[in-house]
């Protein structure tokens, strides 16, 4: 039987699920609390910096004859295989984030619903329930799971449907029945707060690009492609919009004091007007346990087939997983789950969304500056790739500095990471290289 094809409206589930799936349950909070009012802005700037490097994918995709993808890309246009696995590892690890940065909210809003404590037995229950989601999918994976092109349209419908339901009726009990006007923070886009906020929240952008790594399951992926990131990245836009100005006109104080789980506190609230409190705080957690779990399960499938890739190009160790075996070897499915759960219960959530967020702005800043330097070859808007480049190595710096300003031990804890990481990869992929240069310096024996 031959693959399912996927068209435009597969497409676009798969592009929009990978980036509201769990992204804003999981960002908002942490990005409110950076923006504040404007956090609407911050995602404003986030999108169109990730839609400049989406169009940079767009071009090198082509360039590369459909057959395309971050370490492709590097691969093709540099010769330098060291770069190129730097960059599969580096996008590898920011896709591990993004799944324990799901875990990790998706354990919030467990411990929300009613009669599910926060302790038992003296033990935390956010780490067991994260550890409990990753092993859940860990072994579905396992064996082979996977939604279809159709049942990922109605997933994604029933997603986007309640958070355009929450931001429509918040907005409204803010306009009519709140006895505060409603705030867009526009005196804070003076400031730096947004810029940096942008940089926070650029990790809920990043599910498009799971698109190029699978063009043999999509119906004439050029095009298609395309139209399904063009459609996409608004859309997630506009929803993020809608939700951030109805989550902090409604429940501000909420926001800064559990900014986890804002959006059940904002949901009960709106549903509270009609009587039913408890009702609207309870869907609102249902449908962030599913839109976490969706989204836990479809970037594990997805990064466990990428680094399936990295394995056939010799650019992860063979202990990792068989290159060979039929589908995603089971080792490799089981790793990234260990690793994930390790994330999940030794980071925060504010340490986690911004090293994953760090790791996205670095390939997508690198994507963008490949796409310009081939500007003489090719018909491009030179601008937009450059807009991504600059975008990204604006929000990088803002975005440590505010960590080391506001966050002294986030700031720490994710450049500590990230130089354990690019020391590990300089290791593995020029181990040989340093062995020679030791050599050159051993003494002779006598």
């Amino acid at each position: 039987m031959s693959r399912e094809q996927f068209g435009l409206i597969a497409s676009v589930s798969m592009a929009l699920g990978g980036m509201i799936g769990g992204g804003i349950y999981a960002v908002l909070g942490v990005v409110t609390q950076v923006a504040g009012a404007a956090t609407w802005f911050a995602f404003v700037l986030a999108g169109v910096v990730a839609a400049c490097a989406a169009y940079a994918y767009l071009v090198l995709n082509d360039l590369t004859e459909h057959n395309g993808g971050s370490v492709t890309f590097v691969q093709s246009f540099t010769g330098n295989t060291t770069l190129a696995g730097m960059t599969g590892w580096t996008l590898l690890v920011g896709y591990v984030g993004s799944i324990a940065m799901y875990a990790f909210a998706f354990a919030e809003f467990t411990i929300t619903l009613p009669g599910v404590p926060e302790h038992a037995a003296g033990v935390p229950l956010r780490p067991v329930v994260s550890v409990a989601v990753v092993a859940l999918f860990v072994g579905l994976n396992t064996l082979g799971a996977r939604a279809t092109g159709s049942a990922e349209n109605v997933l994604v419908a029933l997603k986007v449907g309640i958070l355009v339901v929450f931001g429509v009726a918040g907005l409204a009990y803010a306009y009519s029945l709140s006895s505060q006007p409603v705030e867009f923070g526009v005196t804070r886009l003076r400031s730096f707060g947004p810029v940096m906020a942008a940089g926070v929240s650029f990790v809920a952008f990043q599910g498009w690009q799971l698109l190029f790594y699978d063009q043999e399951s999509i119906d004439d992926p050029a095009e298609t492609i395309k139209k399904a990131v063009a459609i996409a990245i608004p859309v997630a836009v506009a929803i993020y919009i809608l939700v951030a100005v109805a989550t902090f006109n409604l429940v501000p104080q909420a926001v800064q004091q559990q900014p986890h789980t804002a959006l059940t506190t904002a949901a009960s609230r709106i549903a509270g007007a009609g009587g039913f409190a408890t009702l609207g705080g309870l869907v609102l957690s249902l449908s962030a346990l599913f839109s976490t779990g969706s989204a836990i399960n479809a970037t594990l499938f997805s990064s466990s087939y990428f680094a399936k890739g990295l394995l056939s190009a010799d650019l992860l160790p063979d202990r990792v997983g068989d290159p060979d075996a039929d589908g995603v070897p089971s080792r490799t499915i089981a790793v990234l789950g260990v690793v994930t759960a390790g994330f999940s219960v030794l980071g925060s959530l504010e340490a986690i969304t911004n090293f994953a967020s760090v790791a996205f702005l670095v390939v997508f800043g690198a994507m963008s500056v490949l796409a310009f330097r081939q500007r003489t070859d090719t018909e491009m808007y030179a601008i937009v790739p450059a807009v991504g480049a600059l975008g990204t190595v604006g929000f990088l710096p803002l975005l440590l500095y505010h960590l080391f300003r506001t966050e002294r031990h986030v700031f720490f804890t994710v450049c500590l990471l990230s130089v354990l990481i690019v020391a590990v990869e300089l290791l593995y992929f020029e181990h040989e290289t340093l062995e020679a240069e030791v050599e050159r310096f051993e003494p002779d024996e006598i």
